[in-house]
């Protein structure tokens, strides 16, 4: 077990002497100078602290500062050990002046894991399972670096040596995508932000250019207007579970909304008289109203506007790929993908493309194609800049060229 034992520089000394501390951890012993000094005549050395004495009248003081030193050390090494890091005496230094340096100066001082640890907890109460789930997958990738390099990682270590560094671990080491590593430094920026807000953090490296997000372009699909019928068309009857989820589908490819909202349709969201779908979205808590189309008004009126409860989000993209590739989408896709630093190509048939997100995609590069406004399109999807909607529509070469040939311009 772990000890710290507080021993004097020169106990036969007849003048004042250094106390010593020694830490006893892991067949290992750590030696640090605790800068205080005493004559050994007022030293027991059986309590290691100061003997009570009318000729020593500062003895609580002093006693009291080799407790915190002891408390100090003790809490040091159980964080590092909490966090994953194996101690040496380097790092232990670090850790017991950080903890000092907290608990004695400063209150309020907090680690960076300290922080996030908080943070996550915090979170629980005001965001969604899904963002915590990826909190935490952030939050042990940084714990297991700091075990991998055998340093801790806080504050002031969040420079761009660590961003280099720490992206080559994510790509390389852990075979990590391009988008994944840059969800993961996103991550990193958004609690460097708040625990700078919150006064714990003073270290802006975190904000210079080359701190960037990495992003590399997703090889997302959108399902055309002559696919979706391709599919509407099925007979699933004989399988109930793929006509559920072929028919909720379809209403998120012509509604637009997330799958988290166009799985909680209601009756009362529909407006029968305005022939319109009202509905306040999950993520933004904003309320949106969607014209229905004539496949969502078939749909609800084959549930008499009570659609059927919905399979999880994994679930129903398994089964829509198998309904995908009964309505015969098997063109193949090149997809592109850079992980451990390479870019992989592969061909893949679309419908192993083909997620409930493909139908907020569908809903919005169709329409777009169809000549409705940017800015009609993105009343119903929430984008809140042109630049975000842009990155949701797919529209190749060739039918960009199609649109331009009908436009005025070349006529």
């Amino acid at each position: 077990m772990a000890k710290a034992k507080f021993i004097l520089k020169e106990p036969s000394s007849k003048i004042e002497t250094l106390v010593y501390m020694f830490y006893n951890y892991q067949y290992k012993r750590f030696k640090y100078s605790t800068g205080e000094k005493i004559n050994p005549k007022f030293w027991n050395p059986k309590a290691q602290r100061a003997k009570e004495s009318k000729q020593f009248i500062e003895y609580p003081e002093f006693n009291s500062r080799l407790d915190k030193l002891e408390n100090g050390m003790n809490n040091a090494f159980r964080r590092l050990l909490n966090d994953g890091i194996q101690p040496n005496n380097e790092i232990l230094k670090k850790a017991l002046e950080a903890e000092l340096s907290g608990n004695i100066l400063q209150g309020n001082k907090k680690t960076f894991f300290d922080f996030v640890e908080g943070y996550i907890e915090e979170s629980k109460l005001n965001k969604k399972s899904g963002t915590i789930k990826v909190y935490n997958t952030i939050f042990k990738y940084l714990k297991e670096y700091a075990i991998k390099i055998n340093k801790s990682v806080d504050f002031e270590s969040i420079t761009l040596e660590f961003y280099n560094q720490y992206t080559a671990y994510l790509s390389v080491d852990s075979n990590l995508s391009a988008n994944t590593v840059g969800k993961h430094i996103k991550t990193i920026k958004s609690f460097m932000n708040e625990a700078t807000e919150r006064g714990y953090n003073q270290n802006l490296e975190f904000k210079k250019r080359k701190f960037k997000t990495l992003r590399e372009e997703a090889d997302t699909i959108y399902l055309n207007i002559e696919e979706l019928k391709r599919m509407e068309k099925i007979n699933l009857s004989s399988s109930p579970r793929l006509e559920k989820v072929r028919d909720l589908f379809l209403i998120g490819c012509y509604t637009g909304l997330r799958f988290s909202d166009f799985t909680q349709i209601k009756p009362e969201n529909i407006v029968s008289d305005k022939s319109m779908l009202q509905i306040r979205t999950q993520k933004t808590g904003e309320r949106v109203s969607i014209p229905l189309h004539q496949t969502v008004k078939n749909i609800l009126k084959k549930y008499n506007n009570n659609l059927p409860s919905a399979y999880t989000n994994q679930v129903m993209n398994k089964y829509l790929k198998d309904v995908a590739s009964l309505a015969q989408l098997k063109d193949e896709v090149e997809t592109t993908i850079t992980k451990g630093g390479v870019m992989k190509k592969e061909a893949v048939k679309k419908f192993n493309l083909v997620t409930t997100h493909t139908a907020r995609r569908s809903f919005a590069t169709n329409l777009f194609l169809a000549d409705i406004p940017a800015i009609s399109i993105m009343k119903i999807t929430g984008h809140k800049t042109e630049r975000s909607f842009m990155q949701y529509i797919r529209v190749t070469q060739e039918q960009n060229a199609d649109k331009l040939l009908n436009h005025p311009f070349f006529n």
